[in-house]
């Protein structure tokens, strides 16, 4: 009997944009959706590697037209055009990861969360560090808003985009009620 295993073709663009001071976003996606946006800081290796690991034997191809609705739509966010997303998702992870993506998922625009918040919310308020490890190993920021989970003083926290891009993306959401810890006031 021959059997033929699918191999899983994963499609990717780039999204360039002044928010990131021009350096790219990579956004993936699956048929099933969207699977992995990264940030400015983050190459096509990053993608690569990610998706090595996450889908293992996965053909990645460049495809701009395949990927426009999801680019669209996070560029209609940066430019404050768009509060929410309304794209197919294929996020893979833990139980705990993809309850914590999902709590996440359900914080409104402009408005922020603590971890205790986000670990009382997926029931294990003792999980406060686990909640910040699968806070930032979410696959597909910015769609779910990782960015708006801030310290239980308001403080901003370690954030795998940067610190400036959490404050940019809670600034462009309108939402100012918060600590930059130890930090001035970033500038662009």
């Amino acid at each position: 009997m021959n059997t033929l295993s699918a191999t899983t073709e994963i499609y990717w663009a780039a999204l360039v944009h002044p928010l990131f001071r021009n350096k790219p976003l990579y956004a993936a996606a699956t048929d099933r959706g969207l699977c992995r946006i990264t940030w400015p800081t983050e190459s096509l290796d990053t993608l690569k590697s990610w998706a090595a690991k996450q889908i293992p034997g996965a053909v990645l191809i460049e495809d701009e037209e395949r990927m426009s609705g999801y680019l669209l739509q996070l560029k209609e966010y940066l430019e404050g055009n768009r509060q929410q997303f309304d794209v197919p998702l294929d996020m893979r992870g833990t139980a705990f990861q993809t309850s914590v993506w999902k709590a996440l998922a359900e914080i409104p625009f402009g408005e922020t969360r603590s971890y205790s918040d986000i670990a009382a919310s997926v029931g294990s308020p003792a999980a406060v560090r686990a909640v910040g490890t699968a806070n930032g190993a979410n696959p597909v920021p910015i769609i779910v808003p990782c960015h708006r989970v801030i310290g239980k003083n308001a403080t901003l926290t370690g954030f795998r985009g940067g610190l400036q891009v959490k404050e940019e993306l809670l600034r462009l959401e309108g939402f100012h009620d918060y600590t930059a810890k130890g930090h001035a006031r970033f500038q662009f």
